[in-house]
C-alpha cells in the first residue's frame, strides 16, 4: 500500500453522512465540535476527484458526494448566492470560494456528476463579486448579501485564486478556448503583481496584509501572529506555493515571460535558506519576522508538504539536482517528524523540538496539501493536478 493509499483510506473518514466532508481528529473521527466548513469539503472534494482521475475504486462516489453538497447542501446560500464560510458563518469570503471553484474544476476534469455545473456558478461568482479587473487582483470578504465588502485585501486568497483559476482553465479548455485563456491571463495579472512586484521590491520577503488599495499593512496581526488564514509576518509556505503556482502558469503559456522562472527561482530560494532550520532545529517555522527571526516556531505540516512539492516542481522544470535531493531530504524529514503511522495522514503541528502541538491546528483536517506533494512528485507540470493526471 503507498503512502497516498493510506492518506485517501484515512481521508474517507471525513464522509458526513449528512452531505459533505468533516473536519478529522488526530484519531481520524470527525471533531463534533466543528461545524461543516466550506474549505473543508471543497478540499476534500478535490482530493477525492483526483483519486478518480488515478483510478481509486469508490474516489467518484466521494467526489459526487462533495459536488452534491457544495451544489445543494445548506453551505450554498440558494436566496443571495455563493457559499457560506460554514454552517454557521454567513460570510463570503475568496479563500472559500476559490477552492469551491477548484473543486468544481477538478470534478468536471473527473467526469463527476454535477461537476461542471458546480464549477459554472463557481465561476461566475468569482468573476462577478471577487474579481477585481481594475486591480487585477481578487477583493477578500463580503456579507452573506453582498451589501458589505471588508476593507482587507489579502495574498493567501489570491494565491489559491491563481491555483483556482488555472484548474478552471485546464478543465474548461476544450469547451471553451476564450474562456480558459481569459482565466490564465487573470492568473497571470494576479502572479506578476504579487510575485514580480510586491516580492521582488521586497528581496524576496513577501508581505500577506493589504489596505482596500493594496497599501501593505506589514505589522497587520502583530497581535495573533499564528493566526490560521492571515498570520502576521512572513510566511515561508505561501512563498513556496506561489513559486510553484508560477511555474505552473508558465507551462500553459504559449509565451511566457522569463520572470516567471526565474522569479519561481528567487522566491524559492529565499524561502529555503532564510526558513530552514531558522531557530536552530530542524523543519520551517510557521512565520518570521521582518529581520528573518522565527516569530510562530510551530511546524506546520502544510509548509513543509509545500516546500517539498515547489522543490519537486523546480526539479522537473529545470533538471537541476539541487532541487530533487532538497525534496528528497525535507521529504524524509517529513516522514520522520510529521508522519502519523496510525493514521496515515501527517500531524499538522508540531512544536519546534518534535511535539505534537494543536496551538493553530487541532488534529488532521483534511488531505489537500500532502495529497498534492504526494501526486506532483515526477509527474509532467501543467496548470493543474488534474491536468496532469489526465
Amino acid at each position: 500500500m503507498t503512502d497516498l493509499d493510506r492518506l485517501l483510506d484515512f481521508a474517507e473518514r471525513s464522509l458526513l453522512a449528512e452531505g459533505g466532508f468533516g473536519y478529522l481528529g488526530d484519531d481520524g473521527v470527525v471533531l463534533a465540535d466543528r461545524p461543516v466548513e466550506t474549505w473543508i469539503v471543497a478540499r476534500m472534494t478535490h482530493v477525492f476527484g483526483l483519486a478518480h482521475l488515478l483510478g481509486r475504486p469508490g474516489a467518484d462516489d466521494l467526489a459526487r458526494h462533495g459536488v452534491v453538497a457544495l451544489a445543494h447542501g445548506p453551505l450554498h446560500d440558494a436566496e443571495h448566492g455563493g457559499w457560506r464560510a460554514s454552517a454557521t458563518d454567513d460570510a463570503k469570503t475568496a479563500y472559500v470560494h476559490a477552492f469551491v471553484m477548484l473543486a468544481g474544476s477538478t470534478a468536471t476534469a473527473a467526469g463527476i456528476e454535477g461537476g461542471r455545473a458546480l464549477l459554472g456558478e463557481a465561476l461566475a461568482v468569482w468573476e462577478t463579486r471577487f474579481w477585481d479587473e481594475d486591480d487585477g487582483m481578487a477583493v477578500e470578504e463580503w456579507d452573506r448579501g453582498w451589501t458589505q465588502l471588508e476593507d482587507y485585501r489579502g495574498v493567501n486568497a489570491n494565491m489559491h485564486g491563481v491555483e483556482a483559476m488555472l484548474a478552471a482553465a485546464d478543465a474548461l479548455e476544450a469547451e471553451s478556448p476564450p474562456l480558459a485563456w481569459d482565466l490564465r491571463a487573470q492568473a497571470l495579472r494576479a502572479t506578476e503583481r504579487v510575485v514580480h512586484g510586491w516580492a521582488r521590491e521586497r528581496d524576496w520577503r513577501l508581505p500577506e496584509h493589504f489596505t482596500a488599495d493594496w497599501a501593505a499593512l506589514p505589522e497587520y496581526n502583530a497581535d495573533q501572529p499564528a493566526h490560521p488564514f492571515r498570520p502576521y509576518g512572513i510566511t515561508p509556505g505561501h512563498q513556496f506555493e506561489w513559486a510553484r503556482l508560477a511555474l505552473h502558469l508558465r507551462a500553459v503559456l504559449p509565451d511566457p515571460p522569463g520572470w516567471l522562472l526565474d522569479d519561481a527561482v528567487a522566491l524559492f530560494d529565499a524561502a529555503a535558506t532564510r526558513g530552514w532550520a531558522a531557530d536552530g532545529h530542524d523543519g520551517f517555522p510557521y512565520t518570521l519576522g521582518w529581520d528573518d527571526r522565527p516569530v510562530v516556531a510551530a511546524r506546520m505540516h502544510w509548509v513543509l508538504c509545500e516546500a517539498i512539492a515547489a522543490a519537486a516542481v523546480l526539479a522537473e522544470v529545470t533538471g537541476e539536482a539541487r532541487y530533487r535531493e532538497l525534496a528528497r531530504s525535507w521529504r524524509s524529514h517529513g516522514e520522520r517528524a510529521f508522519a502519523d503511522a496510525a493514521t496515515g495522514s501527517w500531524h499538522h503541528e508540531l512544536s519546534p523540538d518534535g511535539a505534537v502541538a494543536t496551538d493553530t491546528w487541532a488534529g488532521q483536517p483534511d488531505a489537500y496539501h500532502l495529497a498534492q506533494m504526494l501526486l506532483l512528485d515526477g509527474r509532467p507540470i501543467r496548470g493543474s493536478l488534474a491536468s496532469s493526471l489526465r
